[in-house]
């Protein structure tokens, strides 16, 4: 294969390979037949490896080890959608870099020549600091497409300031998610304050959340300041919304709209400074149409709503995961191993607890795995042998009408996003996105 320096470059090629050097972040340029044409410093050091050239290579060779181009191995290209478009496309992708697979953003923009043709094209990647596509002691782990999904929504909403509604059955990981947006977030350096709106009762809801001064009821010795003030600069996580009392209802969305609470007791109007992330395992659309959840707060802790997949649905990171429980809780350098009999009862289970469950089993068969073996006999006598009732499944848009139907039919008409970013906007997979749109007649 030529080298790059022996293919004749476009001004705008040339003039981009000095510009890389200026940027902090892993970039390459690449020709519209794959082949990487340069790569700034940045990128070398993260990406490079010495024993794999990457400059006249594929870029789909380099970062995935695939003979074909992403989309025809079953991934999302942002090449193809970039050159339909003449415009950027993004993506989250798994990339083999020095370190082992790890989760990266990728973001390609073309570069159009005089008369509007794609010369070139412009790749910045980041790697996603906050997940992890390999076994490890803390944080996300996964790598299924499922699991890619919720991520990839994570790293769209993170920067900006928009509340976001995690939805998932019990032991989804609601909370690992809420701190990695959190972290990719411009308020990873203030507090990430965790609510946990099940275990309040009414009559102590508002005193927690907006804080009292002394006197203002028996017992109120001294002022506190509630959670609503210690998130100041950061993240306010109120996991189980759907637990609110109606009565407490009104007055979190005064403080979500407004900006502004009150202590218990106190007469001036404290100002809010947080990012509202919100978690719940109940339909709250349907609540809605019954009355026990307000409308009005739904759209507010709604607007950009991520469903994340329960266990069953990503079942090929179940290895992945057993992995993972079994580093973090070793007390020797040495993991303890699985035997292949147990792992196929692992992996024969339905997990309606999810990664909680699977977590409590783990930590059960580790007390009788003495010689750092888990058996099958250190394993529940349920486990694996039939299958488990399922819970139901996680809050999604209803089947036929309603305000999801309309605002499906809203940003079809527009025609401003793509099929992939639709669904991430309605928190829904591509799959079902599609067939609501075969049923609505909009396919």
């Amino acid at each position: 294969m030529p080298s790059p320096a022996a293919t004749p470059q476009p001004p705008q090629v040339q003039a981009l390979v000095s510009y890389l050097e200026h940027e902090a972040q892993p970039m390459i340029v690449l020709d519209p037949d794959y082949n990487i044409l340069a790569a700034n410093t940045a990128y070398q050091r993260q990406f490079g490896m010495a024993d794999r050239p990457h400059l006249g290579h594929k870029c789909y060779r380099v970062s995935h080890h695939y003979d074909l181009p992403c989309d025809q191995a079953g991934e999302h290209c942002p090449m193809k959608r970039a050159f339909e478009l003449k415009g950027p496309d993004r993506v989250l992708h798994i990339h083999h870099t020095p370190r082992g697979p790890e989760h990266v953003d990728v973001e390609l923009r073309p570069i159009l020549d005089g008369e509007g043709r794609v010369a070139a094209y412009v790749e910045r990647l980041t790697t996603v600091r906050h997940a992890s596509a390999r076994a490890s002691q803390a944080g996300l782990v996964g790598r299924s497409p499922a699991f890619n999904a919720a991520l990839e929504a994570v790293q769209r909403v993170a920067p900006s300031q928009l509340p976001v509604l995690l939805m998932g059955e019990s032991g989804t990981g609601k909370e690992l998610f809420a701190r990695a947006i959190h972290e990719a977030s411009e308020r990873r350096d203030g507090p990430l304050v965790v609510v946990d709106c099940s275990g309040l009762p009414e009559a102590l809801f508002e005193s927690e959340l907006f804080g009292y001064e002394k006197g203002a009821f028996t017992g109120a010795q001294h002022r506190k300041p509630g959670l609503v003030e210690t998130a100041a600069g950061g993240t306010l996580f109120l996991d189980e919304i759907g637990d609110v009392p109606l009565g407490m209802q009104v007055k979190l969305l005064r403080l979500i709209e407004s900006g502004t609470f009150r202590r218990v007791g106190a007469t001036e109007t404290q100002q809010a400074d947080f990012r509202l992330v919100a978690a719940t395992h109940k339909p709250l659309q349907r609540m809605v149409a019954e009355g026990s959840f307000r409308q009005d707060l739904y759209y507010r802790v709604a607007a950009f709503p991520i469903v994340l997949p329960p266990l069953r649905e990503r079942a090929g990171d179940i290895p992945l995961l057993i992995d993972s429980f079994l580093q973090r809780g070793a007390k020797t350098a040495q993991p303890l191993a699985v035997q292949p009999a147990a792992m196929a009862r692992l992996l024969a289970h339905d997990w309606p607890g999810n990664i909680r469950e699977l977590r409590n089993v783990l930590e059960r068969a580790r007390l009788f795995a003495d010689d750092g073996v888990v058996r099958p006999e250190h394993l529940p006598e349920w486990l694996g042998l039939m299958p488990a009732a399922r819970p139901p499944a996680h809050p999604a848009p209803p089947p036929a009408g309603g305000d999801a139907d309309d605002e499906l039919r809203r940003l079809v008409a527009e025609g401003r996003l793509s099929r992939r970013d639709i669904a991430l906007r309605l928190g829904m997979s591509e799959r079902t996105l599609y067939r609501r749109l075969k049923a609505l007649g909009l396919s």
